[in-house]
């Protein structure tokens, strides 16, 4: 259940992240009452998981999960650049979160 909690804390922390960009430095009243919603669902899911998962596993699951959707979606959205060093560097999290999650407790 930790597991999933934690995957859910990911997607609060992609949602957070991607509210950035609309807010406009803060001057947009709804995007920045996203930014600040998802931001604290997903610290405070992440913390939900910290009593049964190792924090720095859980904390780089967490970073990798929401770096990997935000820079996805940012492309899909946003219409950022897709370059073959940015896969790259997706695959290396991704890799990276698997390792962590196969070789962490349960």
């Amino acid at each position: 259940m930790a597991w999933l909690i934690l995957l859910v804390a990911a997607a609060f922390e992609i949602a957070f992240a991607l509210s950035l960009k609309p807010s406009e430095g803060f001057s947009k009243l709804w995007p920045t009452l996203g930014v600040l919603v998802f931001g604290v669902i997903s610290v405070a899911l992440l913390a939900r998981t910290l009593d049964r998962l190792p924090v720095g596993t859980a904390y780089a699951i967490w970073t990798g999960l929401g770096s990997v959707g935000v820079v996805t979606l940012g492309i899909i959205l946003f219409d950022e650049p897709i370059t073959p060093a940015r896969i790259a560097c997706i695959a290396l999290i991704v890799t990276g979160v698997v390792g962590l999650r196969l070789a962490g407790a349960d």
